[in-house]
């Protein structure tokens, strides 16, 4: 059975919305998976496949037909960041060098700390950006914003969850410590808290041999049950994901800080930090409805690989479901991309639609129709020799030759 291309690009932009947060997802889930798998389950090779297939979406979604006009050039706050930083572009060339550099230092740390190589969810985080630092030259122009998000995406990946570690370290003088503030200040309290407005009996305390936090809380039968929240389980990682994935995506649809971009990020966060604790809630929970202590280990151990991720998919769906229906304009057929803006909507053309221009057909401009049943003008035709539905090409030219076509 042949895979008829044209017809799968249809789909997707006629539902371009839908089509935008199903790659988004695609791509945020790959990256949570490659640095915050489930626990006891060799999954995290799924993550590989799941960012190339949302990658790919995007791109079909976006790529400019051959022979349209080339869509203006935006000057996206990331743009004019990347502008700044590679001198006009002087340095971009020198990105994959950077990259093996990088790739280098990474290796070499592990060897020189830990006695051996081994890759961390640190280190993963640096392998992705050396990937998009690598593979940034060699990416066509026409898909700048893709090339411009994952990098920004990597990027800020990097200062989320690498940078703030190493800092930690240096300031304590030693590099294998991990860093527990956010456990015992932000996550370990609070689910302490509502845990015990839930009627369960709960309470932190530190751990021996430990930086971590401890949460001990008792079972239906009586049982005294001790979790360490350590940062691998905090959900700083899936937190850091989705701050990244957001500012990522501030920087290349916006042309400067909006309000509503800023009030959709402190949303973001707060909702993110709130889904945080509830997955905590509820992997407590399972384990406390459990009826012996075996079988809260063994309850709590399957909710903790497997329901947070869910909270965590299902809440970025949520979130970015919403941020697409009311934040974003769907891609245009050209591929260009908008962010709305407050405008008096214009009245609902009537008649046979141009299918570049979307002005009506009228015996006064000659038309064009092509074999896949859409519309055009003959001087639009002209200009692209493509069909933006089908890509067959159109062999017209502006003064009226071709298949001349009455609305």
């Amino acid at each position: 059975m042949r895979f008829d291309l044209a017809r799968f690009e249809t789909v997707l932009r006629r539902h371009a919305r839908v089509s935008l947060l199903f790659a988004f997802l695609l791509v945020v889930a790959g990256v949570d998976l490659l640095l915050n798998p489930p626990k006891g389950q060799d999954v995290e090779f799924l993550g590989i496949p799941l960012v190339a297939a949302g990658l790919a979406v995007l791109a079909i979604l976006f790529r400019k037909s051959a022979g349209a006009p080339a869509p203006r050039d935006a000057r996206t706050l990331a743009s004019r960041f990347l502008n700044f930083v590679t001198l006009r572009g002087k340095i971009v060339r020198w990105f994959p060098a950077f990259a093996i550099a990088g790739i280098a230092v990474d290796l070499a740390y592990n060897q020189l700390v830990f006695d051996r190589i081994s890759l961390g969810t640190e280190d993963t985080s640096v392998l992705l950006f050396a990937a998009a630092l690598f593979a940034y030259p060699f990416v066509p122009p026409r898909f700048s914003r893709e090339r411009d998000f994952v990098l920004m995406f990597m990027a800020a990946l990097i200062l989320v969850l690498v940078v703030p570690l190493l800092v930690a370290r240096l300031y304590y003088q030693d590099f294998e410590r991990s860093v527990d503030i956010y456990s015992w200040t932000a996550l370990a309290p609070q689910t302490s808290w509502v845990l015990n407005v839930l009627g369960v009996s709960a309470n932190v305390h530190p751990v021996p041999l430990s930086t971590a936090p401890g949460l001990t809380f008792v079972t239906k039968a009586g049982l005294p049950i001790t979790v360490v929240i350590t940062t691998a389980c905090s959900g700083i990682y899936s937190f850091g994901i989705f701050a990244s994935a957001f500012v990522a995506f501030v920087l290349t649809e916006y042309e400067r800080f909006e309000p509503r971009a800023l009030a959709l990020l402190a949303l973001g966060f707060v909702t993110s930090y709130v889904a945080n604790i509830l997955r905590m809630v509820l992997i407590v929970l399972v384990g406390a409805y459990s009826d012996t202590q075996q079988e809260a280990v063994q309850n709590l151990a399957v909710a903790h690989s497997n329901l947070g991720w869910l909270i965590f998919l299902a809440w970025i769906a949520l979130f970015w479901g919403l941020a697409f229906r009311f934040i974003v304009k769907p891609p245009s057929v050209s591929g260009t991309r908008a962010v709305t803006v407050t405008e008096t909507p214009a009245p609902r053309k009537r008649g046979v639609l141009c299918g570049i221009c979307e002005d009506a057909l009228t015996p006064a401009l000659p038309g064009y129709r092509c074999e896949c049943g859409k519309f055009y003008h003959v001087a639009c035709a002209a200009t692209v020799e493509e069909c933006a539905r089908c890509h067959r090409p159109m062999k017209v030219s502006a003064t009226g030759g071709g298949s001349a076509a009455l609305p």
